[in-house]
């Protein structure tokens, strides 16, 4: 249940940050500026603290990926500009 709740959480804040951003962007008042970057700030500390606490756990899996596979990709990417 405790792993439920913190990948839910985790996608709260993870959907929080973007309207934070696109609110941040959009803004064209400098107060409302400042007000929106300090609750991203807030709410990406959350995100760090709460992705830690759940890798400490092992409910969140980083996957390493293979040098091959990141070069090939970046051909890839490269060669289609």
């Amino acid at each position: 249940m405790d792993k439920l709740l913190m990948e839910n959480y985790l996608l709260v804040l993870k959907s929080t940050v973007e309207v934070f951003v696109h609110g941040t962007l959009e803004s064209s008042n400098e107060d409302i500026r400042t007000t929106l970057k300090n609750g991203l700030n807030n709410i990406m500390t959350c995100q760090a603290k709460t992705y830690d606490l759940m890798t400490k756990y092992g409910w969140y899996q980083v996957n390493n990926i293979d040098n091959n596979v990141i070069n090939q990709t970046l051909t890839k990417v490269e060669s289609s500009n």
